[in-house]
């Protein structure tokens, strides 16, 4: 069946038209919810956010001051266009945050972070230091060379980072691109690249793309055996099937939202490799520090000595970021991160004068720069540390959350707020780092499935009826993490019950306007949805296109294909085949056992079944969708000696999956649309943006 990639927000937004100003004039005080299900904040909720007004440090402005610093103009539009004719990117759906309204659906220091991510246009960070923000998820950093630009991170599209390169030339005179340097193997900071430079100039070694060890691999390998679970999960973490507005999707913190347009990669040709290491291009003097296992798997900060400039990367951006990721990641670690950030401090941040980012803004003057990096350097610290110290006595992965406090004077600071990863669910990711889900206690080893034991629950509560009057007497009380314990059982029991899932909705809704990170806002609010109308089809940002498919390893491709085959219809086959690749003089060894896929590179069998002989580029077409193995197989590009019926086996055992899987119970919509994709072809990477 065909991979659902557009599930989105197009046919929501046709019955669910989200407005200012078209429900009379109660509006002007309250905007209109975009769900007809959908419920303002309640007493409670809004008695929480007045709380944090009167208690957060909101006469601190000096934020305000650093993201309108240097500020050089902005461009007439608020949107770009993508190739495919689509909106990439709009800025304008979030001027509701520009009215001078406090919203009691947004928590009041989301919003605040929200606002302050509203910077859209060209700004000067020091002379010859310049970034484009508010174009796309990241921010896109220009350097002046004597002859050219060198940009820092290039963004998620190739739209949206070719609109900042025409903007900064139109405004500042056009000068090449000499040289990119992606700092991380995250999307949203390689994916615009061909924007801004063409390939040829790159492969000719005319254009350096400089990068940190390690991150061919990693941009590709950490998004790829998870890949169709960690798309559906960004569905919740990035909120992109809400609609923009007070009751939906706000911010992400560490910019608007992402990109949907196109997404390549073109493979570096300088790799930073050392630890620190120094390169002058076009006269500019860069030092680099390979940070790796920090934001990403392969990530380097840059310090400009002749300006005394510091780039933070994705390292350091104004929030605390995440330990654990919502989307799905390996667990990074705290304490890492937090020694990166203090070798940074005294090799760089003694003398820097300002320190500037892939996100929110810069921070200048010594003492400023000093005092930001110092707090994220104890925030990751104290994360890791206390949370050890925490487990250490006892507390487990299931209480952390509710346990866990960060020290008062840095939640007093708005550099160390949990806004891209909550404190909740980082706690709970240091936990699992060092000991795992398991808490200790036997039943949790093998616990039922969720709609296994909802039946039980619901049975000796007295039954779905008792249930509900008891959940509404909860949310009556503004009780809604109690509430959401015993609703979520029953949906669970009874997924086609929608009195319930419509309830369970209006908590999670509740939840999600008191959330201070946008990723859990949105998950909660994502899920209020889904159970309210099932899920959304329309368009969604795309995963990643041709070039991110191009670039996986034959090693990578053949052990995702492992992951794809159905170990269920594999049963009894035993075979090997001989797979070479002439034109990169590639072999593997792939054998099914026991109902298991695996390979070996740089080995043949004498007693393979099958020798598959085709090159690597024509792999590559089948790997693309252009072309099937059979096509290829026929037109001589592909040569199989041996028995056939082994292929044959292994094309049977193959599955694409699907994206719209259920994450509520009851939720799934009919899949009308399926269509066959070809056995061998690859499925795209997942979205990794914003880390």
């Amino acid at each position: 069946m065909k991979r659902k990639t557009e599930l989105g927000v197009a046919a929501l937004m046709a019955a669910f038209l989200f407005t200012m100003g078209q429900a009379g004039p109660a509006s002007a005080q309250q905007p209109q919810h975009f769900h007809p299900k959908g419920k303002l904040p309640s007493k409670y909720t809004i008695e929480k956010q007045r709380e944090l007004r009167a208690t957060l440090p909101f006469s601190e402005e000096k934020d305000f001051e650093e993201q309108k610093n240097g500020f050089i103009a902005a461009p007439a539009y608020k949107q770009i266009m993508a190739e495919a004719g689509h909106v990439a990117w709009d800025m304008g759906k979030y001027e509701f945050l520009l009215l001078g309204k406090d919203f009691d659906s947004i928590h009041p220091s989301l919003q605040r972070q929200a606002v302050l991510n509203m910077n859209y246009g060209l700004y000067e960070v020091i002379p010859g230091i310049y970034q484009v923000r508010g174009f796309d998820l990241a921010n896109i950093s220009f350097i002046q060379g004597d002859t050219g630009w060198i940009v820092f991170d290039p963004l998620t599209a190739k739209e949206t980072a070719k609109a900042a390169l025409d903007f900064i030339n139109e405004r500042l005179g056009e000068r090449p691109v000499v040289a990119v340097v992606y700092s991380h193997s995250h999307a949203d900071h390689f994916g615009g690249v061909r924007g801004v430079v063409d390939e040829a100039e790159v492969r000719s070694g005319k254009v350096k793309v400089i990068a940190p060890v390690g991150f061919m691999d990693h941009a590709i390998a950490e998004n790829v055996y998870a890949g169709n679970a960690m798309s559906r999960r960004l569905f919740y973490q990035y909120g992109v099937l809400l609609p923009a507005g007070p009751y939906g999707h706000v911010d992400q913190s560490i910019g608007k939202n992402t990109a949907a347009g196109n997404l390549g990669l073109i493979a570096p040709n300088v790799i930073i490799e050392e630890p620190i290491e120094e390169l002058t291009i076009d006269g500019v003097r860069m030092i680099f520090q390979n940070t790796p296992g920090t934001e990403a798997p392969a990530e380097m900060n840059t310090y400009f000595p002749d300006l005394k400039a510091f780039w933070a990367a994705e390292n350091i951006t104004g929030t605390i970021h995440n330990i654990y990721t919502l989307r799905g990641a390996l667990v990074r670690d705290a304490l890492a991160w937090s020694k990166y950030i203090n070798e940074a401090l005294y090799r760089f941040g003694q003398e820097a004068e300002v320190m500037f980012a892939s996100h929110s803004w810069p921070r200048w003057g010594s003492a400023r720069v000093q005092e930001v990096m110092r707090g994220q350097r104890d925030m990751y610290a104290h994360l890791n540390n206390q949370v050890l110290h925490l487990a250490n006595q006892g507390v487990t992965v299931n209480e952390i959350h509710n346990v866990y406090e960060v020290p008062e004077s840095l939640q007093q600071e708005w550099y160390a707020r949990g806004y891209h990863g909550s404190f909740e669910h980082n706690s709970r990711g240091v936990i699992n780092r060092y000991l795992g889900y398991w808490d200790g206690n036997p039943m949790t080893l093998i616990p039922l499935s969720p709609k296994d034991s909802a039946p039980l629950y619901v049975e000796m509560m007295g039954g779905a009826q008792s249930i509900l009057a008891k959940g509404k007497e909860l949310h009556g009380q503004g009780k809604y993490r109690h509430a959401q314990e015993i609703l979520n059982k029953l949906v669970y029991a009874e997924p086609q019950n929608q009195v319930a899932k419509d309830m369970l909705a209006d908590t999670f809704e509740q939840i999600g306007y008191q959330q201070e990170s946008p990723s859990v806002r949105n998950s909660f609010l994502a899920a209020a949805l889904e159970l309210r109308s099932g899920i959304p089809e329309g368009a969604s940002p795309k995963t990643g296109g041709p070039d991110l498919i191009r670039a996986m390893t034959t090693e990578l491709f053949l052990d995702f294909l492992g992951i794809r085959m159905d170990s269920r219809k594999a049963e009894g086959m035993t075979f090997k085949i001989n797979l070479i690749t002439p034109d990169n003089s590639e072999k593997f060894v792939v054998e099914m056992s026991n109902a298991t896929l695996t390979n070996i590179k740089d080995h043949e069998a004498a007693d393979a079944d099958l020798t598959i002989t085709v090159d690597r580029s024509d792999l590559e077409t089948v790997m693309m969708g252009a072309a099937t193995f059979d096509e290829q197989i026929e037109a001589g590009k592909a040569k199989l000696d041996g028995n056939r019926e082994v292929y044959e086996q292994l094309k049977s055992t193959l599955v694409h999956f699907e994206l719209g899987f259920e994450m509520m119970p009851g939720t799934k919509t009919p899949d009308v649309e399926a269509t066959e994709m070809n056995p061998f072809e690859q499925e795209p990477p997942a979205r990794t943006d914003g880390g």
